[in-house]
């Protein structure tokens, strides 16, 4: 077990850890939301994708790619990698209003989605109660920047702590809005089409995840989709909540879903590498020792 491949961030990781928790799943939603009021990047999304009628393959594909790079070995997540940036590579997109023609693959947009994603699985898992220091949250940035190479980015130009994120978001703000695709993607979240049967869950289920996953954005997000922010306390509440529900399930249970990314890395590597938040919690308490000690 030793010596086989634990891939490109491996159980010591933040990312590990963190990308096992079900709450992941929250903070997908809320990156689709935030993604979306970025005009040129949404158009992309709407006229290279049949995203109103697979909109779950879509999600799907995402999680899988998360998972691949998360959990599965080096040569997996590279070929996952070079497969997006060959599909990107092909797929153009036109400004109806100017005639523009640009690729999928432009630099800006690869960073915009990248840090989206980024921001809301830190946003979600920390505001949920997942349990990471400020220096594990710097940690998870900086790992990330090996998911923006694969996709196509020169890490050297990527946020690598949440000072640098927040640095980002403050910077990119201007070219926000409330785009007409954006409201497409809004009013799919909030009622997404769904086989006669599944209504009820969709009314229970699905409302519910999505709506918290709105409700966590930040408020500039809430100000361009044009609805009031519920108070933050109010929302941090339900993420805790809705994480305790979840984080109850047995994660034997969770981690047989397919596609299986992490009983596969289990059995590659054996069962100590299965995530767990108190792998974090230890790690913090080592970390800090030190500290204590020097300040004493």
């Amino acid at each position: 077990m030793t010596d086989a491949d634990p891939g490109l961030f491996g159980p010591s990781s933040v990312t590990w850890q963190m990308h096992g928790d079900p709450m992941m799943w929250v903070a997908g939603v809320r990156a689709l939301y935030l993604q979306a009021l970025h005009p040129r990047a949404v158009r992309g999304v709407m006229q290279n994708s049949d995203f109103r009628e697979d909109a779950w393959g879509r999600l799907m594909r995402t999680a899988g790619f998360v998972g691949t790079i998360t959990y599965g070995t080096s040569e997996a997540a590279e070929k996952a990698g070079a497969r997006v940036r060959r599909i990107h590579r092909l797929l153009k997109v036109t400004d109806p209003l100017t005639g523009e023609m640009y690729g999928v693959d432009d630099p800006d947009l690869l960073l915009w989605v990248h840090c989206a994603e980024v921001d809301s699985y830190l946003q979600v898992e920390r505001r949920s109660g997942y349990p990471l220091t400020d220096a594990q949250a710097d940690r998870y940035v900086d790992e990330h920047r090996t998911g923006a190479r694969l996709v196509g980015l020169d890490p050297a130009g990527v946020p690598a702590t949440t000072a640098q994120l927040a640095a980002y978001f403050a910077r990119v703000r201007p070219q926000l809005a409330r785009s007409r695709e954006a409201l497409d993607v809004d009013d799919f979240l909030r009622r997404p089409p769904v086989h006669p049967l599944l209504v009820p869950a969709r009314a229970v289920l699905w409302r519910h995840v999505a709506t918290l996953a709105y409700q966590s954005l930040p408020s500039f997000a809430h100000e361009l989709y044009g609805r009031p922010a519920p108070p933050v306390a109010t929302v941090d509440r339900r993420l805790r909540a809705t994480g305790a529900v979840l984080r109850a399930i047995p994660s034997r249970l969770r981690w047989k879903l397919p596609p299986g990314h992490i009983v596969n890395a289990m059995a590659r590597l054996g069962p100590d590498s299965r995530p767990a938040p108190y792998k974090l919690k230890r790690q913090a308490a080592i970390l800090d020792g030190p500290r204590r000690a020097r300040r004493q």
